[in-house]
Protein backbone atom coordinates (compact mmCIF):
# COMPACT_ATOMS: atom_id res chain seq x y z
CA UNK A 1 0.00 0.00 0.00
CA UNK A 2 1.23 3.48 -0.84
CA UNK A 3 1.73 5.83 2.10
CA UNK A 4 -0.15 9.07 1.53
CA UNK A 5 0.39 12.19 3.60
CA UNK A 6 -2.46 14.30 4.99
CA UNK A 7 -1.63 17.16 2.66
CA UNK A 8 -1.92 14.76 -0.26
CA UNK A 9 -5.33 13.64 1.01
CA UNK A 10 -6.42 17.29 1.08
CA UNK A 11 -5.21 17.66 -2.51
CA UNK A 12 -7.04 14.48 -3.56
CA UNK A 13 -10.19 15.67 -1.82
CA UNK A 14 -10.19 18.96 -3.71
CA UNK A 15 -9.35 17.28 -7.03
CA UNK A 16 -12.19 14.79 -6.51
CA UNK A 17 -14.53 17.79 -6.38
CA UNK A 18 -12.97 19.57 -9.37
CA UNK A 19 -10.33 17.75 -11.40
CA UNK A 20 -9.81 20.81 -13.60
CA UNK A 21 -8.75 23.01 -10.68
CA UNK A 22 -5.56 24.95 -11.38
CA UNK A 23 -2.52 24.49 -9.18
CA UNK A 24 -2.92 28.08 -7.98
CA UNK A 25 -6.53 27.54 -6.89
CA UNK A 26 -5.67 24.15 -5.43
CA UNK A 27 -2.78 25.68 -3.49
CA UNK A 28 -5.12 28.28 -2.00
CA UNK A 29 -7.51 25.54 -0.86
CA UNK A 30 -4.81 23.38 0.79
CA UNK A 31 -2.54 26.24 1.91
CA UNK A 32 0.46 25.43 -0.28
CA UNK A 33 2.24 27.26 -3.07
CA UNK A 34 1.24 26.37 -6.61
CA UNK A 35 4.73 24.93 -7.13
CA UNK A 36 4.38 22.60 -4.12
CA UNK A 37 0.91 21.54 -5.30
CA UNK A 38 2.16 20.85 -8.83
CA UNK A 39 5.00 18.73 -7.46
CA UNK A 40 2.67 16.74 -5.19
CA UNK A 41 0.09 16.27 -7.95
CA UNK A 42 2.78 14.98 -10.31
CA UNK A 43 4.01 12.51 -7.68
CA UNK A 44 0.46 11.29 -7.03
CA UNK A 45 0.04 10.74 -10.79
CA UNK A 46 3.40 8.96 -11.12
CA UNK A 47 2.60 6.68 -8.17
CA UNK A 48 -0.73 5.75 -9.75
CA UNK A 49 -2.89 7.30 -7.03
CA UNK A 50 -4.34 9.64 -9.66
CA UNK A 51 -5.00 7.51 -12.74
CA UNK A 52 -6.34 10.29 -14.93
CA UNK A 53 -8.91 13.02 -15.36
CA UNK A 54 -12.22 12.83 -17.16
CA UNK A 55 -15.51 14.62 -17.68
CA UNK A 56 -18.59 13.22 -15.98
CA UNK A 57 -21.21 12.99 -18.70
CA UNK A 58 -24.94 13.25 -18.10
CA UNK A 59 -26.20 10.17 -19.94
CA UNK A 60 -29.77 11.51 -19.97
CA UNK A 61 -28.81 14.59 -21.95
CA UNK A 62 -27.12 12.26 -24.43
CA UNK A 63 -30.41 10.38 -24.80
CA UNK A 64 -29.10 7.32 -22.97
CA UNK A 65 -31.47 7.71 -20.05
CA UNK A 66 -32.08 4.03 -19.27
CA UNK A 67 -29.49 2.12 -17.28
CA UNK A 68 -29.64 -1.65 -17.28
CA UNK A 69 -27.94 -3.79 -14.65
CA UNK A 70 -27.04 -7.16 -16.12
CA UNK A 71 -26.01 -10.25 -14.20
CA UNK A 72 -24.36 -13.04 -16.16
CA UNK A 73 -23.81 -16.60 -15.03
CA UNK A 74 -21.28 -18.63 -17.01
CA UNK A 75 -21.29 -22.33 -17.83
CA UNK A 76 -17.93 -22.74 -16.10
CA UNK A 77 -15.36 -20.78 -14.13
CA UNK A 78 -12.39 -22.36 -15.88
CA UNK A 79 -9.67 -19.84 -16.63
CA UNK A 80 -9.99 -20.09 -20.41
CA UNK A 81 -13.77 -19.59 -20.14
CA UNK A 82 -13.34 -16.48 -17.99
CA UNK A 83 -10.66 -15.09 -20.33
CA UNK A 84 -12.72 -15.69 -23.47
CA UNK A 85 -15.80 -14.12 -21.89
CA UNK A 86 -13.89 -11.06 -20.63
CA UNK A 87 -12.26 -10.48 -24.03
CA UNK A 88 -15.66 -10.63 -25.70
CA UNK A 89 -17.15 -8.16 -23.21
CA UNK A 90 -14.36 -5.66 -23.86
CA UNK A 91 -15.34 -5.76 -27.55
CA UNK A 92 -19.00 -4.88 -26.75
CA UNK A 93 -19.56 -1.25 -27.75
CA UNK A 94 -22.58 -0.76 -25.46
CA UNK A 95 -20.91 -1.97 -22.26
CA UNK A 96 -20.00 0.74 -19.73
CA UNK A 97 -19.01 -1.44 -16.75
CA UNK A 98 -18.20 -5.08 -16.10
CA UNK A 99 -16.83 -6.84 -13.02
CA UNK A 100 -16.21 -10.45 -12.07
CA UNK A 101 -18.01 -10.89 -8.75
CA UNK A 102 -18.55 -13.50 -6.04
CA UNK A 103 -21.88 -15.15 -5.30
CA UNK A 104 -24.47 -16.80 -7.52
CA UNK A 105 -23.74 -14.48 -10.44
CA UNK A 106 -20.35 -14.43 -12.13
CA UNK A 107 -20.37 -10.99 -13.78
CA UNK A 108 -22.10 -7.69 -13.11
CA UNK A 109 -22.45 -5.27 -16.02
CA UNK A 110 -24.01 -1.89 -16.76
CA UNK A 111 -25.38 -0.72 -20.09
CA UNK A 112 -26.93 2.66 -20.92
CA UNK A 113 -29.64 2.63 -23.62
CA UNK A 114 -32.28 4.93 -25.10
CA UNK A 115 -35.29 2.61 -24.77
CA UNK A 116 -36.49 -0.95 -24.22
CA UNK A 117 -36.22 -1.46 -27.98
CA UNK A 118 -32.62 -0.25 -27.88
CA UNK A 119 -31.87 -2.73 -25.07
CA UNK A 120 -33.47 -5.50 -27.10
CA UNK A 121 -30.96 -4.75 -29.87
CA UNK A 122 -28.05 -4.75 -27.40
CA UNK A 123 -29.32 -8.02 -25.95
CA UNK A 124 -29.61 -9.70 -29.36
CA UNK A 125 -26.43 -8.31 -30.95
CA UNK A 126 -24.06 -8.25 -28.00
CA UNK A 127 -25.17 -10.09 -24.87
CA UNK A 128 -26.60 -13.18 -26.57
CA UNK A 129 -23.39 -13.60 -28.57
CA UNK A 130 -21.09 -13.66 -25.54
CA UNK A 131 -19.32 -17.03 -25.12
CA UNK A 132 -20.03 -19.53 -22.33
CA UNK A 133 -23.16 -17.79 -20.99
CA UNK A 134 -25.57 -19.98 -19.02
CA UNK A 135 -27.96 -17.27 -17.81
CA UNK A 136 -28.56 -13.56 -18.37
CA UNK A 137 -30.64 -11.54 -15.89
CA UNK A 138 -31.42 -7.89 -16.56
CA UNK A 139 -32.84 -5.24 -14.26
CA UNK A 140 -33.78 -1.72 -15.29
CA UNK A 141 -32.77 1.10 -12.96
CA UNK A 142 -35.94 2.93 -11.96
CA UNK A 143 -34.34 5.88 -10.17
CA UNK A 144 -30.78 6.82 -9.34
CA UNK A 145 -30.47 7.53 -5.63
CA UNK A 146 -26.72 8.05 -5.34
CA UNK A 147 -23.90 8.29 -7.87
CA UNK A 148 -20.50 8.91 -6.28
CA UNK A 149 -17.08 8.34 -7.68
CA UNK A 150 -15.54 8.20 -4.18
CA UNK A 151 -16.95 7.46 -0.72
CA UNK A 152 -16.78 10.54 1.55
CA UNK A 153 -15.29 8.38 4.33
CA UNK A 154 -12.03 8.42 2.36
CA UNK A 155 -11.57 12.04 3.38
CA UNK A 156 -12.93 11.99 6.92
CA UNK A 157 -10.69 12.78 9.85
CA UNK A 158 -9.64 10.42 12.64
CA UNK A 159 -13.14 10.51 14.19
CA UNK A 160 -16.30 8.42 13.55
CA UNK A 161 -15.54 5.61 11.11
CA UNK A 162 -12.48 7.21 9.65
CA UNK A 163 -10.47 5.64 6.90
CA UNK A 164 -7.68 3.54 8.47
CA UNK A 165 -5.25 5.01 5.93
CA UNK A 166 -5.84 8.44 7.47
CA UNK A 167 -4.37 7.27 10.80
CA UNK A 168 -1.13 6.30 9.06
CA UNK A 169 -0.95 9.58 7.20
CA UNK A 170 1.85 11.88 8.21
CA UNK A 171 2.12 15.63 7.85
CA UNK A 172 4.95 17.17 5.89
CA UNK A 173 4.83 20.27 3.79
Amino acid sequence: MIEIERTDYRILHELSRDGRMSDVALGERVHLSSTAVARRRKLLEERGVIRGYNAQLDMGTLDLNMMVVIMIELTSQAEHVLNEFEQAVVACPSMTYCSFISGETDFLMFVHVRSFEDYDKVYRRELSTLPHVAKIRSSFVMRKVLDRTLPPVLFEGPRAGANPMWHRATETV
